[in-house]
């Protein structure tokens, strides 16, 4: 690698912001052979030490190493994920290999493990600090998951299973966005349109470019947004068949084959290390500790969720019965006929609330404005710093005594080049032992509205940007010394937790008030709106409830999966699973399919998705004590920053909450939220 590769040193930008004005794709692959070959150096010094094992010669080594790789790495891939092209998915092919090769050579260094092992078994004796404990701890429980003591043959059989899914992975991934722009529904008449808002009409003809017509694209999820609104009912199913097709037709980017091979080398892998599945493997290093203690979850919500969606589906249907139309309820007529009982009955519609819901007042006066009241934090943005892709922007955090906290940056809009969803990602990840603050990215999918247009976003997507932003301030509010824990490094089933609670202040009547203002009048919501936007928090959630348990369950029962179990058809095994689990509703299908479940097949959920449902038994509990305790003030955010943000995973995350909450949690109050307590 070159010296004037941009990638070779720290950024001397504020706060290390890369240097995204001078990094090209070609910068990649020698930056990250060099990373590669600079932590080989250092991990062969720690473990090659003559000297004896210490804490700082092996353990603050460790996290000391990599920081090339590391810097590197997290660059490239937020890049794949929010601004991809061709010649960044043929480098992802070729390192992501070379990657999981390396992780093994660390993890499974006899003389290293040795080190850790020795360490370890002195740890009483080392007078270490509770952070520096609890590290030598997770780097001894790190290297045992990791097959550090397995034999020479299943150390050999492990690193090529590693390398294989780690391929396969990222051509899962590849398969989603691909499938995600190949089938966008393509509408020729405007009259098919028919009860879309004017700004969505315009930007699906934005989309479809030269050729004329409208283009619907899809998200992630099985849902599409347009479903609530579409009164054509052709196009409605054309939308959601196009949803639940992608990665099953049989073409270049069917994801079918790759989920019968990623999930026979997880259980291959799991049975290696002594787990009788990939997702006791997964679960028994979470706050859950055993798949049974999360099925258990999902199982006791599964019943009650599923006997209100069908009460729900009755409802819908007489709704349809009245109108005069002769057709029974499907998948894509829910979210149509859901919408106008929900505005009926709570004299409430979608469209009647986005003129209120304008992207810019929602940022600075609703999101940020929470974190202002609740942290006493503020928000500078600087157009003077360079960004990956114009639609990026860069807002400084100060603290409350004015000292530089870190970077946020916003990447709302969606893009061919960005995977579906919503996500937040570190650039840089907060760390006193290296003397780094943090950089942190949202990246959400909302559609651009024509130019000259308002960004005006749906009640789901004000949720998700108050969510997406409580990850960033699990980031931005690491105080941790050692990089492994810094910001949402914690357990998976823990890192929705401050994010979900997050989520609360968007209907807090002074949050609320502050952000939920005309567009064009300044008038504020008005108040029999928002009265009617609280009394209907609950409508809907047993629907809401069994499309999610769907998926968490289809996650369980892939990951559930033995070594010796045969599976050979993906839509099939599907089926089953979903029937055994009492959730096999024809109206209500999962929120995600298997052929493009990326969180569990490309993203790090695998038998992980259950995450969501356990982090919000926590969620609902935490918003219980702050409405016990006075709600949006400074002594009530100084706490939760203090006691659960600012720790990271650098103390066990159930020890976190019991000095936080004083208790264990407690599910009454997420009964209560989704209404499952009358079920």
């Amino acid at each position: 690698m070159s010296a004037d590769n941009p990638l070779a040193a720290r950024s001397e930008l504020p706060y290390g912001l890369p240097p995204f004005d001078r990094i090209t794709d070609e910068h990649f692959p020698p930056a990250f052979a060099a990373g590669i070959a600079e932590q080989e150096r250092e991990v062969a010094e720690i473990a090659g030490n003559p000297e004896p094992p210490t804490f700082d010669n092996t353990i603050a080594a460790l996290e000391r190493s990599g920081e090339l790789l590391g810097r590197v790495s997290s660059v490239f891939f937020n890049l794949t994920s929010s601004d991809t092209n061709p010649r960044l998915q043929a480098i992802q092919a070729d390192i992501a290999p070379k990657l999981a090769a390396h992780s093994d050579a660390i993890h499974l260094d006899p003389r290293l493990y040795r080190r850790i092992a020795e360490l370890y078994g002195r740890r009483d004796e080392l007078d270490l600090d509770p952070e520096s404990a609890w590290l030598l701890e997770r780097y001894h429980v790190e290297f045992e998951r990791a097959g550090a003591g397995l034999d020479a043959a299943a150390q050999a059989r492990l690193r090529e299973i590693n390398e294989e899914l780690s391929k396969l992975s990222t051509a899962f991934q590849e398969n989603v966005l691909g499938e995600l722009n190949d089938l966008s529904v393509v509408v020729s008449d405007r009259a098919e349109l028919a009860g879309l808002s004017d700004d969505t009409i315009a930007a699906a003809a934005e989309g479809r470019g030269d050729d004329g017509g409208y283009l619907l694209k899809l998200v992630l999820p099985t849902v599409q947004p347009a479903l609530s609104s579409l009164r054509d009912r052709g196009v409605r199913e054309r939308l959601h068949t196009a949803s639940t097709r992608r990665g099953s037709r049989g073409n270049e980017h069917d994801n079918s084959d790759l989920i019968l091979r990623i999930t026979r080398l997880r259980a291959e892998r799991a049975a290696l290390l002594g787990y009788p599945d990939h997702a006791s493997y997964v679960i028994a290093d979470e706050t859950a500790r055993t798949a049974e203690a999360a099925r258990s979850l999902l199982d006791r919500l599964a019943p009650a969720a599923v006997a209100n969606a069908v009460a729900e589906a009755q409802e819908l249907q007489q709704e349809i019965d009245a109108t005069g139309d002769v057709l029974a309820l499907e998948a894509w007529d829910w979210p149509y006929y859901a919408e106008r009982v929900r505005k009926a009955r709570f004299d409430l519609d979608e469209a009647e609330l986005r003129p209120y819901f304008e992207l810019e007042r929602v940022l600075r006066d609703g999101v940020f404005y929470a974190a202002e009241r609740l942290y006493g934090v503020t928000f500078t943005e600087r157009d003077d710093l360079p960004v990956y892709h114009p639609d990026v922007r860069v807002f400084e955090v100060f603290d409350a005594d004015g000292t530089g906290l870190g970077l946020f940056l916003a990447d709302f809009y969606t893009r061919d080049s960005k995977r579906g969803g919503a996500w937040m990602n570190n650039f840089v990840d907060q760390s006193g032992l290296l003397g780094f603050r943090p950089v942190v990215v949202n990246n959400l999918n909302i559609v651009r509205p024509p130019a000259g247009e308002p960004t005006l976003l749906t009640l789901d997507e004000v949720t998700t940007a108050f969510h997406e932003f409580g990850h960033a301030l699990h980031g931005l509010f690491s105080d941790v010394r050692y990089p492994k824990f810094s910001g949402a490094n914690v357990p998976r089933d823990f890192v929705e937790f401050p994010s979900q609670v997050n989520e609360m202040w968007m209907l807090w009547p002074e949050v609320l008030a502050n952000y939920a203002k005309h567009h064009r009048t300044g008038e504020p919501l008005p108040q029999r709106l928002v009265d009617r936007l609280i009394e209907s928090q609950q409508f809907g959630q047993g629907y809401a409830t069994t499309e999610y348990l769907a998926a968490a369950l289809l996650d369980q029962a892939w990951h559930s999966i033995g070594a010796q179990d045969e599976v050979t058809d993906v839509a099939a095994f599907e089926a089953a699973a979903l029937e055994k689990a009492g959730v096999a509703l024809p109206a209500v299908p999962p929120r995600y399919r298997s052929t493009y479940f990326a969180h569990i097949f490309s993203g790090g959920y695998s038998a992980g998705y259950y995450s969501y449902i356990w982090s919000e038994v926590l969620d609902a509990d935490t918003v219980e004590w702050f409405r016990e305790n006075g709600g949006l003030t400074r002594a009530n955010g100084d706490r939760f920053r203090r006691e659960l943000l600012a720790r990271g995973g650098g103390v066990d995350s159930m020890v976190a909450y019991r000095t936080f909450r004083g208790r264990d949690p407690e599910i009454e109050p997420l009964l209560k939220r989704r209404g499952l307590d009358k079920a």
